[in-house]
């Protein structure tokens, strides 16, 4: 539900754009009360990895950086701060989403990484923990952001890795209603025996049981198209991370449109803009990435 806050805010933007008052002013039934649905629903999707401004929420707390988020506009949230007592930033679960929904937006993909060990009950012991940390914070997606599978790995490796590890990890996150996934940087462009290691985790991991998060950025620096990895695993990526060299849009090296129209064919529904490296302060940047994706016209 959106809040008093955020509310007053939107009303005063649409008034100063010559939108007609009782629009935004009727919360009750009839047209003036659909009106207002339709303006709340016209809000564009726009998710932020919380990584993004990680000395910030080290520096303020998690409630201060949540605070400055919701007032920049972002609607969905990714974490990258679980750990191993249950908690997400020292925050309870429930409690976390409480906070979120209490600023209108909804935590719904979580980043945390937990590397296979040779006790593989402990291992799964370990992902049950927090796949139901994550259920009561409301996530849909946990993502590991990193694997050990490299050029130097073995296609033995990747196996164990992609269709073994990570297929009993995605049972477990299924049962809790959540998909679980990967997340690439740049080196799983390299290769294996001759062959790609992206392609390999995808076609030697289960398509029922591991997502991916592509992160778009890292595979352009791989020297690869996204585009052409969606069309030719379009089911494979529910979400995706934004990214650029540092603010959204400031590079000029990232053709944004015809990924965001080939993800959304596929019928992506969840995105988030992950800022790593700045040219102002983070929260500048990471609020220019809102501004160049909110006026873009191919974002939904």
């Amino acid at each position: 539900m959106q809040n008093r806050r955020n509310f007053l805010k939107q009303a005063s933007l649409m008034l100063a754009g010559g939108l007609v008052a009782p629009q935004l002013l009727s919360s009750c039934g009839g047209k003036s009360g659909q009106a207002a649905a339709g303006t709340e629903a016209a809000k564009k999707h726009i998710g932020l990895q919380l990584y993004s401004l990680r000395d910030d929420i080290n520096d303020l707390g998690i409630q201060k950086v949540l605070d400055i988020v919701s007032k920049m506009g972002y609607v969905n949230l990714e974490t990258a701060g679980y750990s191993d007592d249950g908690k997400i930033y020292g925050v309870d679960p429930s409690e976390f989403k409480k906070m979120c929904n209490d600023l209108g937006m909804k935590p719904t993909s979580a980043h945390l990484s937990h590397f296979m060990s040779d006790d593989m009950n402990k291992d799964l012991s370990w992902w049950n923990t927090a796949i139901e940390a994550h259920k009561k914070a409301g996530m849909k997606y946990m993502v590991m952001p990193v694997s050990p599978i490299n050029e130097k790995a073995s296609l033995d490796d990747l196996k164990k890795y992609f269709g073994d590890y990570f297929y009993q990890i995605g049972l477990a996150a299924a049962g809790a209603g959540i998909k679980f996934g990967y997340h690439n940087h740049d080196y799983e462009f390299k290769q294996i025996g001759g062959q790609t290691i992206y392609d390999l985790m995808l076609e030697n991991s289960s398509p029922d049981h591991v997502m991916f998060e592509m992160d778009v950025y890292w595979v352009m620096r791989g020297g690869q198209n996204p585009v052409e990895y969606l069309k030719k695993y379009p089911n494979r990526f529910p979400i995706l991370h934004i990214k650029d060299e540092k603010a959204i849009g400031a590079s000029g090296q990232m053709d944004f449109k015809p990924i965001f129209e080939q993800a959304y064919a596929n019928g992506m529904k969840d995105w988030y803009v992950e800022v790593e490296r700045y040219d102002g302060t983070p929260q500048e940047d990471v609020q220019k990435s809102y501004d160049f994706l909110n006026k873009a016209d191919y974002v939904k």
